[in-house]
């Protein structure tokens, strides 16, 4: 059992929800990022989702695209990133998963990212713009290094799909709350409860649901439905608002705590 299944087992088991946490690698710069990882871990983040920066992030709303800009800006590379997560893995217990574009991933070679990325402690992938039908060179190498290969359902995903996604997929599923790029939001989208009423019919594996999640009450509001809440453009806005002070890493840490209680 891979450490990602162990961890929603566990949150199974203390009959809790998980909390998820996405940050882009490189903001404000390689090492501060580090730090912002470690943080979220001692704040009780249940995963981390690792964000490779990238030029072009189609999917990704404007918070999240000045995130990659910032990282690019401070050099940071996919090698880079690999080696932010080398070092940082026997200091953090929760698990991670790699979240990158495509491209990166096919420039270095998936065989070479996959060995690269298993041995410096990843834990899954998720090439979020590679569409189902070619993601299967890329799974291979992920799963033949001992990662799970997460996949990334819409509100628009069939269920045929969603239950190869389920087929093919290992660890969870990432369900995106509504259509669009990335960015907080004060409510949350309609349908959620179908959308995820959908994906259980279709697979077993634990969902976890983001786009628009910023807040307590948000993260506590989805986990009815879904294992786990994701969170993104809000926390990246943390780093984005304090990236030139000292204690950057204590007010990611202070805000992640905040999300796992209501006051």
């Amino acid at each position: 059992m891979s450490l990602i299944a162990r961890t929603f087992d566990r949150l199974r088991q203390e009959r809790r929800p998980g909390l998820i946490t996405y940050t882009t690698a490189g903001d404000p710069d390689l090492a501060r990022s580090g730090e912002i990882l470690e943080a979220l871990d001692r704040a009780g983040a249940d995963l981390l989702e690792v964000g490779v920066p990238f030029s072009d992030p189609m999917a990704d709303g404007p918070v999240i695209q000045r995130a990659s800009e910032r990282a690019l800006a401070a050099a940071t590379t996919l090698d880079g990133v690999l080696g932010l997560v080398a070092g940082l893995r026997s200091r953090i217990r929760a698990p991670i998963v790699l979240f990158s574009y495509a491209n990166p991933l096919y420039r270095m070679g998936y065989e070479r990212f996959a060995a690269r990325a298993a041995a410096a402690g990843v834990n899954g992938v998720l090439a979020l713009d590679l569409p189902l039908e070619e993601s299967e060179p890329l799974r291979a190498c992920v799963r033949g290094a001992g990662m799970d290969m997460i996949y990334l359902i819409s509100p628009t995903t069939s269920d045929q799909r969603m239950r190869r996604m389920g087929e093919l997929g290992s660890g969870f599923v990432y369900a995106i709350s509504r259509l669009g790029v990335t960015g907080a939001q004060d409510t949350l989208a309609d349908g959620i409860e179908g959308m995820v009423a959908r994906i259980r019919a279709a697979t077993t594996l634990p969902v976890a649901l983001g786009f628009g999640v910023s807040s307590a009450a948000q993260v506590a509001q989805v986990c009815t439905w879904a294992d786990a809440a994701v969170v993104g453009s809000a926390l990246v806005r943390v780093v984005e608002r304090y990236g030139a002070d000292a204690d950057l890493a204590t007010r990611a840490q202070d805000f992640v705590t905040r999300l796992r209680h209501l006051d």
